[in-house]
C-alpha cells in the first residue's frame, strides 16, 4: 500500500480511538495487539498490522457513534 495512504489511515484510527473510553481502549489493545498490552494506544495503532486496518477503523466509527447516542 502507498506509504502515504498508510499513514492516513494510522492518523484516523488514532483520531478515532481518541474519541473512546479507556475500557474501549484497552479492548481494542487486546484485539489488535493482546502481547503488549503496555503501549501507548498511538503506539499500537503504530504496530498494527496493515491488512487489520480497515477493519479496525470500522469497528472504531461504529464505537465512537454508539459513544455520542449516549
Amino acid at each position: 500500500m502507498n506509504e502515504t495512504l498508510k499513514n492516513a489511515e494510522k492518523e484516523i484510527l488514532k483520531d478515532l480511538l481518541s474519541q473512546c473510553t479507556e475500557p474501549q481502549q484497552l479492548m481494542f489493545k487486546r484485539i489488535y495487539c493482546h502481547l503488549n498490552l503496555e503501549l501507548s494506544i498511538n503506539e499500537a495503532v503504530d504496530k498494527m498490522e496493515e491488512s487489520k486496518m480497515d477493519w479496525a477503523i470500522s469497528q472504531c466509527e461504529r464505537t465512537v457513534y454508539k459513544n455520542q447516542l449516549k
